[in-house]
């Protein structure tokens, strides 16, 4: 099995085995990404020395740990000692923080190896770097953490850290054809995470099975060697909530979610419609101003000192913000705190919510990472996410299936999202 078809999960099973060494997975994730950076361009740098290093010792130690000799990608606004941390700016090119993110401490203590840092937009918002999308490059993986997915639906690592404060895993996920989980809010460290919009931000990460992100999710809530429980299948129980802003979707994202549904249906799965209350209609626009109030805030001496290094749309975001009043900001948190005590009510009978994760397709061109119309609600409301690949569009390229879970329930929505991948994936 090559490199880039390996799973996280297989990887480290070979290495506890012997029939794999640290070194040499590293190795071949490092002739990936020489084979295919010059077209993805999906990492902002590379450190093939400290990462052959850093194998070799786990090799001579023999310590395998939960994420034993597997090569990771770390989104470029995450904090690394050892390599610079840009935040997709020119404001920081060469910055090296003094330590490590906690995430990046955590994920290599228990075995992984940092590969290197991934493109992401500037300051994780829209304007995107140069990554294309390894399922067709003249279109955009998505954003921000447009590097992370394409490094990993590419195969050149198996697991990549990103972030979301609108839909920067889900939507390109979706656009990538890949797995990737948002956790609820407050249930991943974000120590070392440039701040963006606090109440919003939330740690991460891409894979190529879902798996493999419960196999990262056990390395952040536990530094020690300790047993991997697998998923289990399950029977399934989903509300269906298209949202009221189902008008957004495509025509090819409309009929790969009625495709959904209909593989759904085959299988046996138990659906119900679940529509969400009128109360809960301004969701969308309370995310923006939340977000556009905090980033003035967050960004303020970026804007202050290097305004004329920021570009036009992030300034706009950010003038945006700064006219913002307390009563707008405090008035949307309120909305967001109403919709999280409603929520669990409309989900009492349900394994999960399957929403949209996309208008579509990914966009044509580079110039743009397309909307997070279908994410900016759940992000807001802080549950558990996770984008299911399995579907393509009219023009072949990937379209993924967003299930919304339980709050502090993620391992249960990655059981639910294993099953429903092999629903989605079935003949």
């Amino acid at each position: 099995m090559s490199n880039a078809s390996m799973t996280a999960q297989a990887m480290r099973r070979a290495v506890a085995a012997g029939t794999l060494t640290a070194e040499a997975a590293v190795r071949a994730a490092l002739e990936r990404i020489a084979e295919r950076e010059p077209v993805i361009h999906a990492w902002q740098c590379i450190d093939a020395d400290g990462a052959i290093a850093a194998a070799r010792a786990l090799d001579a130690h023999g310590r395998a740990g939960l994420l034993g000799g597997v090569p990771i990608g770390v989104k470029d606004i995450i904090a690394t000692a050892d390599l610079p941390t840009r935040y997709g700016s020119p404001i920081y090119e060469g910055f090296r923080p003094a330590v490590d993110a906690h995430c990046v401490t955590a994920a290599c203590a228990t075995g992984a190896v940092v590969i290197g840092k991934t493109v992401t937009t500037e300051f994780a918002y829209f304007t995107p770097g140069p990554t294309a999308n390894p399922c067709n490059p003249a279109h955009t993986p998505g954003g921000s953490s447009s590097g992370s997915a394409a490094a990993v639906a590419d195969g050149m690592v198996p697991i990549a850290f990103g972030t979301q404060t609108a839909g920067s895993l889900i939507r390109p996920a979706s656009f990538c054809g890949v797995f990737a989980i948002k956790p609820g809010f407050g249930s991943v460290s974000l120590e070392g995470v440039k701040a963006f919009s606090p109440s919003l931000d939330t740690l991460g990460w891409f894979a190529r099975s879902a798996d493999d992100l419960e196999l990262m999710r056990c390395a952040m809530e536990q530094t020690v060697f300790a047993p991997l429980q697998p998923l289990e299948p399950r029977a399934l129980r989903l509300g269906v909530c298209r949202t009221d802003e189902w008008p957004a979707a495509d025509a090819g994202g409309a009929a790969a979610f009625e495709e959904a549904l209909k593989k759904a249906g085959t299988a046996g799965i138990q659906l119900r419609d679940i529509a969400l209350p009128a109360e809960m209609a301004g969701l969308v626009e309370a995310q923006k101003t939340v977000m556009a109030f905090e980033a003035a805030r967050s960004l303020a001496p970026e804007c202050r000192d290097h305004r004329e290094r920021l570009s036009a749309a992030l300034v706009a975001l950010l003038e945006t913000g700064r006219a913002c009043g307390d009563d707008s900001y405090r008035g949307a948190l309120d909305q967001a705190a109403s919709g999280r005590r409603q929520l669990p009510a409309l989900m009492h009978d349900v394994d999960a919510l399957l929403v949209p994760a996309a208008p579509g397709e990914a966009p044509a061109g580079l110039g743009a990472t397309g909307d997070p119309v279908f994410n900016r609600i759940w992000t807001l409301l802080g549950v558990p996410c996770v984008n299911v690949p399995g579907l393509r569009g009219p023009q072949g390229l990937p379209i993924g299936m967003q299930l919304i879970g339980h709050v502090r329930q993620e391992r249960q929505l990655l059981a639910v999202a294993s099953s429903f991948h092999r629903v989605l994936t079935a003949n």
